[in-house]
């Protein structure tokens, strides 16, 4: 096929190419833009109009007078506040089972020994005591799991009761310990 059209009218139709996709790319983002701020037209005046109606409902509570509490709510609230004094201060003289106390007692018993119960009592200060029942196999593995605990630093003393081993077997026992 032959060329007719000239190099220099060639090179304008290819410019004229670039100009009008320029402009048609100009026109679609424009009518883009129109029609998004068309859509959302609704929704910001909507949202305008509940902010205004939140701000004079939020200026209308400013306004109206605190109520004074009643007399019933004052009583409640000094009773609930005495509680939490004495709460606070008897926390202070308090005895809690720590973790290490039940990690010891848990290592110092054998894998025969259940323990089925550990409690503690803390009546008074000093009179702090913890309690431990289980069942044991034999009086023989009673007898080393109470050596074991009496054997450590963690507790002054260790009471087993005689009257623990008046099974000879699976027996049921019960054991009082003073920590240190």
């Amino acid at each position: 096929m032959i060329n007719l059209i000239p190099s220099k009218e060639k090179k304008e139709m290819v410019k004229g190419l670039y100009y009008r996709l320029v402009v048609l790319f100009l026109v679609m983002i424009g009518s883009s833009l129109l029609f998004a701020s068309i859509v959302m037209l609704p929704a910001f005046f909507l949202s305008s109009m509940e902010n205004n109606i939140a701000d004079s409902k939020l200026e209308a509570q400013k306004r109206e007078p605190v109520p004074l509490p009643a007399e019933q709510t004052l009583k409640t609230i000094k009773d609930l506040n005495n509680k939490i004094a004495l709460i606070e201060s008897a926390e202070n003289n308090k005895f809690i089972v720590t973790q290490k106390v039940i990690n010891t007692i848990i290592l110092k018993k054998m894998s025969s020994i259940k323990i089925t119960d550990i409690s503690y009592e803390a009546s008074l200060p000093p009179n702090k005591k913890i309690s431990i029942q289980g069942t044991a196999p034999s009086r023989e593995a009673l007898l080393l799991f109470r050596k074991a605990l009496g054997d450590d630093a963690t507790f002054k003393s260790v009471d087993l009761p005689i009257s623990n081993f008046i099974k000879g077997s699976n027996i049921q026992f019960y054991l009082s310990l003073i920590p240190a």
